[in-house]
């Protein structure tokens, strides 16, 4: 079968934004809140507390996110929502009136296409929430509810706040604020279709399908993506799935999935011991034990192997989100460990995903700590800023480090060092997680590498050629990028 996935994805850099901790707008609007009591920006972000970002920050920072090399960027949800991070999800239709509502939206849309700037929305389509209208109608009226079918109810009194009674409605994770849709429902299937190709003819770039592993009827995703792609062919549609994802990676479904299975390896490669274990072990892609080179090779080469090469292109790679705690408090606080992660991320197959604040060093424990506000620039880590900069920057001119197909050069020990190769280009890419420096001996001759690296794009290593051998030398805790100028 012949698979299609949107080329634009191939040769993005994706940056996630969890919209109430971005950026408060700094310039004057009409608020539907003239004195609102926002938490303060800096503070622990609370479980139910606003921090109040809105989509006018976000175009304000539009220059930073471009200046950065950022190309899209991926919202977790907008919509009309009584909570900060809106997956409980009260119109699918209206953006959240704190964030600016649609007018807002519409004005950040225009100025992110202006800068060839791609965005991507957050769909929650498994379920609603008891703000929902449709199953308020139900809490109003019981049985008598024309909305009764349109969730998995099993008797009444519904009781959706009251825990001393049971919930007698399917909630998704048992979590009686987020009533589940009845899929099987055509009504319920019309709606979420409709709902999709609203947006998109609006003119966003794709959906980032939330928990989409939770809808089991038959043929739902297979017609999500013909009616997204019969509006815009070059729509991406990426499913939130954790784990082995070809179920949904048939070329019938999904362009990719939130690729955790690139993000546990690399993090147990890179911080190795150094890896916080109270900060992962509640979450499924398990950064964890440590690994070395060969280990690690063996796993990148097994998640290779697992997609076609078309949707290894459009997966969406990444090393933390809102739903892990952040790199830089998984790792202890140890700058190379975020440093060699990162490098490994933006030389992967796929497109690589940042986690706003990531790239200054932002640290955050597992949800809510992981959603703290945007820090002021005097907090930022900037070793890390330029590691971001000058990468993306290097993805951006290389078009191997995109599309080039990847071989593991030699892995052994704490040394990891892979080609990317793209027609008559080809990158090398050397990683020494270890305490000590190494060197890495290569017989050119039997890599089969079509061309001598003379130039040092990236990173502190240092090579020498005698005949065939390449000699690579990396300091403790690098990386480096070589290639033929």
């Amino acid at each position: 079968m012949h698979i299609q996935t949107p080329d634009w994805v191939k040769h993005a850099v994706f940056y996630q934004i969890f919209p109430d901790r971005f950026a408060r707008s700094q310039e004057p609007h009409k608020r539907l809140l003239e004195a609102a009591r926002w938490e303060d920006w800096h503070a622990m972000p609370t479980l139910q507390g606003y921090k109040g970002g809105d989509l006018w920050g976000v175009i304000e920072k539009l220059d930073y996110l471009q200046d950065l090399g950022i190309t899209a960027i991926y919202f977790t949800p907008i919509f009309q929502s009584a909570s900060n991070h809106r997956y409980h999800t009260h119109d699918y239709y209206t953006v959240d009136p704190l964030l600016g509502g649609n007018e807002a939206f519409k004005d950040l849309l225009a100025a992110a296409h202006q800068r060839d700037i791609k965005v991507v929305l957050d769909g929650v389509f498994n379920h609603s929430s008891r703000g929902f209208f449709f199953f308020h109608d139900v809490l109003e009226n019981g049985p008598h509810s024309p909305w009764v079918d349109w969730f998995r109810i099993h008797q009444f009194p519904v009781n959706p706040y009251n825990g001393e009674y049971p919930a007698n409605y399917e909630g998704w994770a048992d979590n009686r604020a987020l009533p589940v849709f009845n899929h099987d429902n055509p009504e319920v299937r019309e709606y979420i279709m409709e709902i999709a190709e609203y947006w998109i003819k609006l003119g966003i770039d794709g959906w980032r399908l939330d928990v989409p592993f939770e809808v089991k009827t038959p043929g739902f995703w297979q017609e999500f993506r013909d009616r997204v792609k019969a509006i815009n062919p070059d729509a991406y549609i990426v499913g939130e799935v954790w784990h082995d994802s070809r179920e949904w990676l048939d070329g019938t479904q999904f362009d990719g999935v939130m690729n955790y299975l690139f993000a546990g390896p690399t993090i147990a490669f890179a911080a190795g011991d150094r890896v916080v274990m109270e900060q992962v072990q509640s979450r499924d892609y398990q950064p964890y034990p440590p690994l070395f080179a060969a280990e690690y090779a063996s796993k990148i080469q097994e998640l290779l192997n697992l997609y076609p090469w078309e949707i290894q292109l459009t997966q969406l790679n990444l090393l933390a989100s809102h739903d892990t705690a952040r790199l830089a408090t998984i790792a202890d606080g140890d700058r190379a460990s975020v440093e060699l992660s990162t490098l490994l991320l933006l030389t992967f197959p796929g497109a690589p995903s940042i986690y706003y604040g990531d790239e200054v060093g932002l640290p955050g424990a597992i949800d809510p700590d992981s959603r703290r506000g945007f820090p002021l620039e005097t907090n930022w880590d900037y070793e890390i800023y330029e590691c971001h900069r000058q990468l993306i920057a290097l993805r951006h001119a290389h078009p191997a480090l995109r599309t080039g197909d990847y071989r593991v050069l030699y892995a052994e020990g704490t040394t990891y060092v892979f080609a990317r190769r793209l027609d008559a280009e080809e990158i090398i890419v050397a990683v020494n997680i270890g305490t000590s420096e190494v060197k890495a001996h290569l017989d050119v001759s039997k890599i089969e590498l079509k061309s001598r690296p003379n130039k040092i794009l990236y990173g502190p290593v240092s090579m020498e050629w005698a005949d065939d051998r390449l000699t690579l030398s990396l300091p403790p805790r690098s990386g480096g990028i070589l290639a033929e100028i």
